[in-house]
């Protein structure tokens, strides 16, 4: 697939890029092996927080143009664009805050013999990185944040509908000090990431997009014996039990389910309510949900932007026919228009049905009604996904204890939106394995190095 910006508002194909030649995938990789060995090596973890902490200023200080880059690219709404690159930066910011913290040496208390012993965590050498297009700028920063301050050097091959947002991040990292060789962006074929994968150089590959792809990376990985992060897909419950502010939850329920045009794999998909709140909950849902407008995603105040492209347009009606054609009811909403999607809501969804256990990305939400929290928790496990989870509730012992009985890697009580740098983002299940942002997005590509001293 050759990588193209096409307007998703528009249709337009703004600008193409070539795909990386295989004798510039070759000094590509010899650039960041390079830099491994030599800048790597050779710079302290204060350094590299320095480069990283420029990396963050130079995000806020571009943060117009950058937003303006994915409206064009995949659509979102430009308030949300400006977010994304603000959010970046302070996940960059975390990681230069941080980087001494993160990196530093721990002590083990032996059981037995004469000395001390601990871990010193340092380098892998030359990652790869192949990154989706619903988060252009944030997905980087999770994942070069952190490497780099290890400094483990990154290639990097974003979604073929993202070349623009590529290339202006690989100009950040050069503008702000980094040597050629630690951050490469590569424009490259399915088939030539193989040949990454597969080159003895690269010691770890890190993947967010769908299971297919993972799956696909994960056995190519496995195969040449590489270590794999894998962020994959989620069809994550929003649980309700309880509210003392019904009005306020909707709100959240809403946001939850349409943000960044309902393409987030963290979104909340599925709204299992219990039966006392179901009416209400479904009468007001539907409200606000009906209020959502679409409009230019270049435009301030847009709720909802196109979909991404033609292909997921097109995709996320079909899901939504063969639903209704397996038992479930079209509530409200189930407009396509080009390639914008209306905030839509199904009900009956029929357990057996592929709807049933399929993610849904784009803005359609199902809502089930359950008896209580025992068949709250039991709905919301009955997927393959395991991302993240919503819990509502005025209970507080209920929450940690519906909590505990979720089969996720996240789960936020009485909140959405409320990822934060500090925090770990990972699933479980087909929603994928291992972790990114907070220490533990920084414990993943790392020699945990034992020294004994006697």
């Amino acid at each position: 697939m050759p990588y193209a910006v096409t307007n998703p508002a528009t249709g337009e194909v703004v600008k193409s890029f070539d795909t990386i030649t295989d004798e510039a995938l070759q000094a590509a990789i010899a650039s960041a092996d390079e830099a491994h060995r030599g800048w790597s090596k050779q710079s302290t973890v204060a350094e590299r927080a320095a480069l990283i902490r420029r990396v963050a200023e130079l995000h806020n200080e571009r943060v117009d143009e950058l937003a303006d880059i994915i409206v064009r690219e995949m659509g979102k709404p430009r308030e949300q664009a400006v977010g994304e690159v603000e959010f970046s930066a302070a996940i960059y910011e975390y990681y230069a805050d941080n980087a001494e913290s993160l990196l530093k040496d721990e002590q083990i208390d032996l059981l037995a013999g004469e000395g001390s012993a601990l871990i010193r965590r340092s380098s892998l050498g030359v990652l790869l990185g192949i990154m989706p297009w619903n988060f252009p700028y944030y997905q980087v920063a999770r994942f070069a944040g952190p490497n780099l301050i290890i400094g483990n050097t990154i290639l990097l091959k974003h979604a073929e509908q993202c070349p623009e947002s590529a290339a202006a991040i690989e100009r950040i990292f050069l503008d702000a000090g980094f040597p050629e060789g630690a951050y490469v962006n590569l424009y490259a074929s399915h088939a030539q990431i193989e040949t990454v994968i597969a080159d003895r150089r690269v010691q770890g590959v890190s993947l967010t997009g769908s299971e297919r792809a993972g799956a696909i990376v994960a056995e190519i990985a496995g195969r040449h014996l590489k270590k794999v992060v894998l962020e994959l897909g989620g069809s994550d419950p929003f649980i309700l039990l309880s509210t003392d502010d019904l009005d306020a939850t909707v709100d959240q329920a809403v946001f939850a389910r349409v943000d960044n045009n309902g393409q987030a794999c963290n979104a909340a998909k599925r709204f299992i309510v219990v039966e006392d709140l179901y009416e209400p909950f479904l009468e007001k849902f539907t409200a606000k949900m009906n209020e959502v407008e679409e409009g230019d995603p270049a435009a301030d105040g847009t709720a909802l932007g196109p979909l991404s492209s033609a292909k997921a347009a097109e995709g996320l009606a079909e899901q939504v026919e063969r639903a209704v054609a397996q038992g479930a009811t079209l509530h409200s909403g189930g407009k396509k228009n080009g390639n914008y999607y209306s905030a839509t809501i199904l009900t009956d969804v029929q357990p057996g049905s592929d709807a049933f256990h399929e993610e849904f990305f784009g803005p359609v939400a199902q809502v089930f009604k359950v008896a209580d929290e025992a068949a709250a928790i039991e709905l919301a496990n009955d997927t393959p996904f395991g991302l993240g989870s919503y819990v509502f509730t005025t209970d507080s012992e209920q929450a940690l204890r519906v909590a505990d009985g979720i089969e996720a890697g996240m789960v936020f009580v009485n909140l959405v939106g409320a990822d934060g740098a500090e925090l770990p983002f990972g699933g479980v299940k087909r929603s994928g394995s291992g972790r990114e942002l907070g220490r533990f997005g920084a414990d993943e590509f790392v020699n945990k190095k034992m020294i004994r001293i006697g």
